[in-house]
């Protein structure tokens, strides 16, 4: 059975120190969402608040358009039907796979208990691992026997709470990709914590950016990354500098590296200094082209590079490029713009380079 979750206004304090401030946002049936942000932003206190584990003190959150929490009721944790996977697995040592499977299911008759276990093997991908014992799986194997416990009782929401932060970044996408398959065809309604962005673009419908106990912005990944709300998320996703621009119109700006133009109005006066986001995949390398800029640093990526270059005015910008031009640092090279998402913010007194 797959659940709606909806988080109305919530917040959450400790000893008088506001934790969490107005969170907001709902998650539809078989839905993924994520919370991303920063260490201590408050995204695991958000995950504590949905289990039961932290009693709110504004707001309301609802399964099913059932109140769970509110300031004067908390149901407690046991009666939410709410499924938890933690970052180190808490799998027990002394059980099978199969036994660690069976122990959310023992109010089921042994059949179903059994045909459950299979089912849920098969999904995994270890159909014939049910006899082995943890120490015996590597951390993948784990991850995947932790989420299949979770799942057993068929859950109306799943939690997981940074379930890949002790894997490498290779193994974290590719299971992040594995699990959305998962939930997806478990048709499970979830919500993952991180403060990895590619393991949220990876498994993620919609994502809530949250700093300091506030969600800035929810959306897909690739509208926070193409379309950022404000200048703090445009900063945690991805990468990229913001340069000054004029605006020349009500959907053109003209900087030094050239006119771009905007799908969207922007709402500035024709002539007014803004800061424009330019990240490393708008900045072509192109030899044929005028526009030129030193090589100051860069990063090979295998089918990339990631230059770091300054331009004669002193404006250093990123620019992405295939890994077989492969230049020398203080190289002069050419480049060009191709922004096909003109975001705009306000300029302000403090000087923005990178971000």
């Amino acid at each position: 059975m797959t659940s709606q979750l909806d988080v109305q206004t919530v917040d959450v304090s400790y000893g008088g120190n506001q934790v969490l401030n107005q969170i907001d946002f709902t998650v539809e049936p078989g839905q993924i969402g994520c919370m991303l942000g920063p260490s201590g932003c408050g995204k695991t206190t958000v995950l504590r608040a949905i289990a039961g584990f932290e009693p709110i003190s504004r707001g309301r959150i609802l399964v099913n358009h059932v109140e769970f929490s509110s300031p004067r009721y908390c149901l407690p944790t046991e009666k939410r039907h709410i499924g938890m996977v933690f970052q180190d697995f808490a799998l027990f040592p002394n059980m099978s796979v199969a036994d660690n499977i069976r122990f959310g299911l023992r109010s089921w008759n042994t059949d179903q208990q059994q045909a459950r276990i299979q089912e849920l093997l098969a999904m995994i991908g270890m159909p014939a691992s049910g006899q082995a014992y943890p120490h015996q799986l590597s951390g993948g194997q784990q991850q995947r026997v932790a989420l299949a416990r979770a799942m057993a009782p068929k859950p109306g929401i799943l939690l997981l709470d940074e379930p890949f932060s002790s894997m490498d970044v290779e193994l974290r996408e590719q299971l992040a990709r594995e699990v959305r398959n998962i939930l997806k065809q478990e048709r499970v309604t979830a919500i993952l914590v991180t403060h990895d962005q590619y393991e949220a673009f990876a498994i993620a419908d919609k994502i809530c950016v949250i700093n300091e106990g506030r969600i800035e912005q929810q959306d897909t990944g690739y509208n926070l990354y193409h379309q950022p709300g404000n200048r703090f998320v445009a900063d945690f996703i991805g990468q990229g500098v913001i340069i000054p621009a004029e605006v020349v119109g009500g959907f053109t700006v003209k900087t030094e590296l050239g006119i771009i133009s905007s799908d969207m109005l922007i709402e500035v006066d024709s002539g007014a200094i803004v800061d424009v986001l330019i990240r490393p995949d708008d900045v072509v390398h192109d030899d044929h082209s005028d526009e030129t800029a030193i090589v100051v640093e860069k990063a090979f990526r295998g089918a990339d590079f990631l230059y770091f270059l300054r331009t004669d005015s002193g404006t250093e910008i990123l620019c992405l490029a295939p890994s077989h031009h492969n230049h020398r640092i203080n190289e002069r090279i050419g480049i060009r713009l191709h922004v096909d998402h003109l975001v705009v913010f306000e300029r302000t007194q403090e000087a923005y380079s990178q971000c």
